[in-house]
This record gives structure tokens, C-alpha cells and sequence, in this order.
């Protein structure tokens, strides 16, 4: 089996169940906590899924954007932090 076969067969339907999986969690969770976490899986998850398609398509473009995502998740996660810790202050 080659590696885009691998790729193919194994990585692209489990990041395609994963993507469902944190998609009803994040219709569904009960807190604002739940959902900025799936937000922040799916779009983890998404990276994934333009690495692939980088290693497939022989493009390294894709890299270069999966990395700007990976920086705006993660300015996000810090940006929610804060507003945690902030709201917790002013109770």
C-alpha cells in the first residue's frame, strides 16, 4: 500500500467521521466552553485535511495556509481565555 493510498483509505475517512462527530458536539454542547473547544478541533481537524490534500496534490502551499489557521486557532483559544478569566473577575 502506498502512502496515497493510505491516505486515501485510512486518514481522509477518519478525519471525515471525526469532522461529523465534533460537528453534533458542537450543535449540541451545553456550554460556550463546549463549543469554542469543537470550533477549535474542527478547525484543527481542517489543517489536517489541507496537509493531506498538500501531500497529495505535491503542493506546499497548502502547508503555508494550514499554518495561518493554525495561528488564527490558536490567537483564538488565547482570545477566549481571557474572556474566561475576565468574565470569572467581574462576578
Amino acid at each position: 500500500m502506498s502512502v496515497n493510498e493510505y491516505l486515501y483509505v485510512v486518514i481522509l475517512p477518519i478525519l471525515a467521521i471525526s469532522v461529523l462527530l465534533v460537528f453534533i458536539r458542537f450543535i449540541k454542547g451545553p456550554g460556550i466552553s463546549d463549543r469554542i473547544v469543537a470550533l477549535d478541533l474542527l478547525i484543527t481537524i481542517g489543517i489536517g485535511i489541507m496537509s493531506v490534500y498538500a501531500i497529495v496534490s505535491e503542493k506546499s502551499s497548502f502547508l503555508d495556509i494550514a499554518m495561518i489557521f493554525a495561528l488564527i486557532a490558536f490567537l483564538g483559544t488565547i482570545a477566549f481565555g481571557y474572556y474566561l478569566e475576565k468574565r470569572k473577575r467581574d462576578d
